[in-house]
């Protein structure tokens, strides 16, 4: 199982790479969030030699206007994965079963040269999703063993620790498979 971790404005900008082969930085969030640290996470990542993916966090509506909000500000690079963040808002709000659908369509037309994937938690792949539409791969978080997630899905990335940041593995064999995939 390859190590990865997921980072945003709350994590330094040279966070700790060894024995990780992979990073997700958060892009933005909305239509009008950017990451602080964004450019600086992601020279730290590159220079790593690390797969980058970059997420948005999706908010309910102007679906257009927050897939072009992202695009503008996560690097356009072949290889890079982008990943659609759909969880509660701070408002206590989320997208729709079909806003997060065509939000990762959207996506997917935009940027044809990148894999799309869903980062969902449990409660919301189980009890929310009404789909299972997850684009070219699911990414769950549910804080268990890693690479157990408690779900029946087919997954890619499981997020399974918040501590002392958020900790990831992906389902591949090595290396060379997920940058396989990734530039599929």
């Amino acid at each position: 199982m390859l190590h990865g971790i997921d980072v945003s404005a709350y994590q330094s900008s040279s966070y700790d790479t060894d024995g990780l082969s992979f990073v997700f930085i958060k892009a933005t969030e909305g239509r009008s969030y950017v990451n602080s640290r964004l450019a600086a996470q992601t020279k730290r990542a590159r220079d790593a030699g690390l797969v980058v993916g970059f997420y948005h966090f999706l908010w309910p509506g102007h679906l257009t206007g927050q897939a072009e909000y992202f695009l503008q500000h996560a690097p356009d690079r072949p290889g890079d994965i982008l990943a659609v963040d759909w969880e509660t808002t701070s408002e206590g709000t989320h997208a729709s079963n079909a806003e997060k659908d065509l939000f990762i369509r959207k996506l997917k037309d935009l940027r044809p040269d990148n894999q799309v994937i869903l980062y969902a938690n449990r409660d919301y792949w189980l009890n929310v999703d009404t789909t299972s539409y997850a684009g070219d791969g699911l990414w769950i978080a549910d804080y268990v063993t890693a690479g157990k997630p408690r779900i029946k899905a087919k997954w890619l990335f499981h997020q399974y620790s918040s501590e002392p940041h958020d900790k990831d593995v992906a389902h591949f064999a090595d290396e060379d498979a997920l940058r396989a995939w990734a530039t599929r």
